[in-house]
């Protein structure tokens, strides 16, 4: 976590702490349970049978990585059926089940399905959570349900604005060209170049974004998830910055990998299709040449 400031100004890059949920019985359960953010290596967990709670990246990376060498890899997800409990294919060793329902001083792990395992390991990839301890509770933000609120396009408290800023918020995106330009336009609204709306203006925007959150059903933990949003996101704090949104390579390339990774999500790292998405290399290619051209 850094925090950088000046005497009227503080734009804060943040790290969210790790959560974990609290498991019915699991304080009497006798397994080993740790965080993603542990993980290293799949040597550990050889000849164990391990249940991963979370199939976002880290969750079903993790898995494909420890079936190499565990007994059993049994992938939990809130998002699945009650009734889900199958074995993955390409792997002989790894099942999918619904959301754990308890753990149990047996060593038993019980899914929402009834289905059971004998467990040496549970897995937490289940996210983060915002955390900003140098900010004393003053009501200027607060984080409930891992919502940062209030906040004007996820970046400024209007409350407080432009003397302090969160850049780094956004969940499920390419995070360093986003990243960079929230860092642009807060360097630049500091600096005076750019102009940010009144503090009731700010305020009726929070408001409205919140509205159309809560008419899509989506909890408050899903705030700051921008997964369908980015490039509209991105767009938009370009033409604050008064430059170029991100290119259209750039676009198709991010639609291709997605795609790709659905498709093949055990080897689309390793392998390149090749003829359907060379052109999108060369368009890349030339963008960085340009770039990189010294005068």
């Amino acid at each position: 976590m850094r925090r950088c400031s000046t005497p009227s100004s503080s734009a804060t890059a943040t790290t969210p702490s790790r959560t974990s949920p609290t498991l019915p019985g699991v304080d009497a359960w006798p397994g080993k349970q740790l965080h993603s953010t542990s993980y290293r290596v799949p040597e550990p967990f050889h000849g164990q049978v391990v249940v991963v709670i979370g199939c976002g990246p880290s969750g079903t990376d993790i898995s494909r990585d420890i079936a190499g060498v565990a007994k059993e890899v049994h992938l939990a997800s809130r998002w699945s059926l009650s009734a889900t409990s199958e074995k993955l294919p390409g792997h002989a060793n790894m099942w999918f089940h619904s959301e754990i329902d308890r753990a149990q001083e047996d060593g038993s792990v019980v899914f929402h399905d009834g289905s059971r395992v004998k467990a040496d390991v549970i897995m937490h990839c289940t996210g983060y959570k915002y955390n900003f301890p140098f900010l004393t509770n003053d009501a200027t933000v607060s984080v409930d349900d891992n919502c940062v609120d209030p906040l004007y396009k996820h970046v400024f408290p209007p409350q407080v604005a432009p003397r302090l800023s969160f850049i780094g918020l956004p969940l499920k995106v390419v995070p360093f060209p986003l990243f960079e330009l929230q860092s642009h336009w807060v360097a630049g609204v500091l600096s005076g170049r750019f102009k940010l709306p009144s503090k009731d203006e700010m305020v009726r925007d929070v408001t409205a974004f919140h509205s159309r959150l809560a008419a899509r059903g989506w909890p408050r933990r899903y705030t700051h998830r921008l997964r369908d949003r980015e490039f509209e996101n991105e767009d938009w704090l370009a033409e604050q910055c008064r430059r170029g949104g991100p290119e259209g390579w750039r676009r198709e390339m991010f639609d291709a990998a997605m795609q790709v990774m659905v498709e093949r999500p055990e080897n689309y790292r390793d392998e390149w299709d090749g003829g359907d998405y060379d052109h999108l290399l060369a368009q890349a290619n030339r963008d960085f040449a340009a770039h990189c051209q010294r005068p």
